[in-house]
């Protein structure tokens, strides 16, 4: 019995175990979605745990597969859980779940690239960019083949206020592979630095919480998983349109291995490309001969300020695209060849 004046803390009945559920329902992880379940309970809570405080919270779930993570999240209190699953086979074993706790449960079969995230909570849970988070997360233990992508449009998201992050700095706790999560929280000179460092981190607070060894999942994946956690951050550390700064990041790590000065360069037409080049790198005081993965995140906001300069100034910057071009060469050079080879004909004709 609850002592007077306090809540009694929500317990879920009596259910079966994560692997009799997996039976019960004869759910099988399928490879080609890159699914793996999570049995332990003990790992699951661990996980919900680096959410935070989550008594009366909002809470999305991301693809709840049978439900692990799912029993932790409701065993922490929360008032509302929203639960969207892809694969209809897990349905049925959410839907018990959703029975043991009345009232608390919404499940959606949908795909969560395209489910529209600014109407999944009440209104009145809404928090102006500058406070502090609102009582709303996002969990997710997620398909390897789906969490690059999905990080991607939730921080272009964040960038633009929008979707999960129309009510405020909703924070994040999902999981990737060990070498995506490292990925995710490297600094300056790390062999991990990569494009998603920048993104990430220029909007985030990132926070590589734990590694869970690849044989705690069914099946076992051939790498470890790591958990992580986002803040997004009141100013973003590169004040330019997210699609600027993705194009100016992925230029520079497209030669990751070479000077950072050859990444830049496909920022430009061929036609003036060294000489805007060196314009770009001289005005943001960027010393052309550092590796990609070498440069500060100050740098990278020096680059991209300087370039939206240079769009300002010179619009078709901006659209011009670098692929575009070789194609376009490509095709050129075959046009070429394929008249010259007509023309050799039509000589041996003669």
């Amino acid at each position: 019995m609850a002592a007077p004046g306090r809540v009694a803390a929500f317990r879920l009945p009596p259910l079966p175990t994560i692997g009799e559920i997996i039976k019960l329902f004869r759910l099988k992880a399928q490879r080609q979605l890159s699914q793996n379940f999570l049995l332990d309970l003990r790992l699951t809570d661990k996980i919900v745990k680096q959410a935070g405080e989550l008594k009366n919270a909002h809470v999305c779930e991301v693809g709840p597969g049978p439900g692990g993570i799912t029993r932790s999240i409701l065993s922490a209190g929360v008032e509302q859980l929203l639960l969207i699953e892809k694969d209809a086979r897990f349905i049925p074993g959410l839907q018990m779940l959703s029975e043991a706790a009345p009232g608390k449960v919404r499940i959606v079969h949908g795909d969560i690239l395209t489910y529209k995230m600014e109407k999944a909570f009440p209104k009145h849970l809404k928090k102006d960019w500058e406070d502090e988070p609102p009582d709303i997360h996002i969990i997710g233990n997620l398909p390897f083949s789906v969490s690059t992508p999905l990080i991607i449009k939730w921080l272009e998201n964040v960038s633009k206020k929008d979707g999960p992050f129309s009510y405020g700095r909703t924070q994040m706790t999902l999981t990737f592979q060990k070498e995506v999560g490292e990925r995710l929280t490297a600094n300056p000179g790390g062999k991990q630095r990569s494009r998603l460092s920048i993104m990430a981190q220029h909007l985030c607070t990132v926070e590589n919480c734990f590694v869970i060894p690849g044989q705690a999942f069914v099946p076992k994946p051939e790498v470890d998983v790591a958990v992580v956690h986002f803040t997004p951050l009141v100013q973003p550390k590169i004040q330019q349109p997210f699609e600027l700064v993705e194009k100016v990041v992925r230029s520079v790590f497209q030669f990751r291995r070479k000077y950072c000065f050859r990444g830049l360069e496909t920022l430009f037409p061929e036609s003036g490309r060294l000489k805007r080049t060196e314009q770009l790198m001289m005005t943001a005081n960027v010393d052309p001969t550092l590796r990609p993965f070498q440069l500060s995140m100050s740098q990278f906001r020096s680059l991209c300020n300087t370039y939206r300069k240079m769009c300002d100034e010179d619009p078709s910057l901006f659209v011009f695209n670098y692929r575009e071009e070789l194609k376009q060469k490509k095709r050129t050079r075959n046009l070429l060849r394929s008249t010259n080879q007509l023309e050799k004909t039509e000589e041996e004709e003669d």
